[in-house]
């Protein structure tokens, strides 16, 4: 097992975000046993963003000379690339920012999402390159979202669903917890219901964390 966790808020190994996805890190750790799994850590907010040279080989009709794509952005987006090819399991803590991603997801995935590396363009549309595999999306908002008591629209996880499907990606699940901004309470329930959505989870139930709740 390789997993590929990726930090998106900027405010790193603190944020809700993270604290979610960890609950999630654990439950794979836990299932797969004696041998404990690689784990690539990437911090999205501290991507560059793309640059001329890799806006030009989007534009162009086939990739440009070796030393080109060994330079800049399109060396950095071939290492994306390559440490998403390589994981069995992909798990995204993200934030909620102005009812979408934050700049820092957008530029990973700027990155990652390419023409003729990990998607081709043909007659019936965008078609994905890479072979599927589960992606875990662990999402804070200080607002609520979803459900009932939903007060802000949601243009985070239709788009991640629709961005991550064009590579392939398409078994996306996502974990929320909401309405961090309305104080401890609010937040600890907000907590519990989103541990036990990860815990009743199918793919994540077999594989209980060795510790408890942090």
């Amino acid at each position: 097992m390789s997993i590929l966790h990726i930090t998106c808020s900027p405010r790193g190994r603190e944020s809700e975000s993270h604290r979610l996805s960890q609950r999630i890190l654990d439950r794979l750790i836990a299932a797969a046993g004696p041998q404990a799994p690689r784990i690539v850590e990437i911090d999205a907010a501290a991507l560059p963003h793309v640059d001329h040279d890799y806006a030009a080989a989007l534009s162009a009709p086939a990739d440009p000379a070796d030393a080109i794509l060994g330079r800049g952005a399109l060396r950095q987006s071939a290492q994306l690339i390559q440490a998403l090819q390589d994981a069995t399991h992909i798990v995204i803590a993200t934030p909620m920012h102005n009812f979408t991603v934050p700049s820092s997801l957008k530029v990973w995935i700027d990155h990652v999402v390419r023409v003729r590396s990990t998607f081709r363009i043909t007659a019936e549309g965008k078609i994905g390159n890479l072979p599927d595999r589960p992606v875990y999306v662990a999402i804070s908002s200080g607002g609520e979202f979803s459900g009932g008591a939903a007060r802000q629209p949601d243009f985070l996880t239709p788009y991640l669903k629709h961005v991550l499907g064009t590579i392939g990606l398409r078994t996306v699940t996502f974990f929320s917890v909401e309405g961090t901004a309305r104080g401890p309470d609010a937040l600890q329930a907000a907590r519990r219901r989103a541990d036990a959505d990860i815990a009743a989870h199918p793919a994540l139930a077999g594989g209980s964390p060795a510790s408890g709740d942090s």
